[in-house]
């Protein structure tokens, strides 16, 4: 159960295999059961997880239809392909318990989760790592003809040449 009122921090993998102990007052600590499953049993960061749990970290697995928005975003950002499952939960998560009134905040060092966020005007904050300074949108582009693709693609359906990641648009961050 989510203590209301208070700050939730939801973290990411990355968080965890920082390296550095976090400590967590007067809050709430969350995460997503794909944020477990990326981290190897018996390990030191498992066991740095394990610890966290001990202390108050919950894990909760976000609604469908939040999964289904982050996806949809996704796509309309560029991050499609550049985010994996384990994201695409703790940014759904992120956004509905937003929806429900909490504040939150992703702790993260991973680039796509924080452009994402940026996107949906979820707070995050950084681990280790710097923050990101600017707000992507990325395409694919074919190689071969030019022909730029919103989704997730290999091959392009009318030359059959490679596509690549290209941005086609780069803003300042609106915190």
């Amino acid at each position: 159960m989510i203590k209301n009122n208070i700050i939730t921090y939801i973290i990411d993998t990355s968080s965890i295999l920082s390296g550095k102990y976090l400590i967590f007052q007067d809050c709430n600590i969350v995460t997503t059961p794909g944020v477990s499953d990326e981290l190897k049993p018996g390990g030191k960061d498992y066991q740095k997880f394990e610890i966290m749990k001990e202390g108050g970290l919950k894990i909760f697995s976000p609604d469908k239809k939040y999964i289904r928005k982050i996806k949809e975003k996704s796509k309309d950002t560029g991050d499609i392909g550049r985010i994996s499952d384990t994201d695409v939960e703790i940014l759904a998560l992120a956004l509905e318990l937003k929806n429900k009134g909490e504040e939150v905040v992703i702790l993260t060092d991973d680039y796509s989760i924080q452009n994402m966020a940026n996107n949906l005007s979820i707070n995050y904050e950084n681990i280790s790592q710097k923050k990101i300074k600017k707000r992507f949108k990325w395409v694919f582009k074919c190689r071969g003809c030019g022909k730029k693709f919103k989704d997730n693609i290999n091959k392009c359906p009318i030359c059959g040449s490679e596509t690549k990641k290209v941005i086609v648009e780069k803003n300042d961050l609106v915190n």
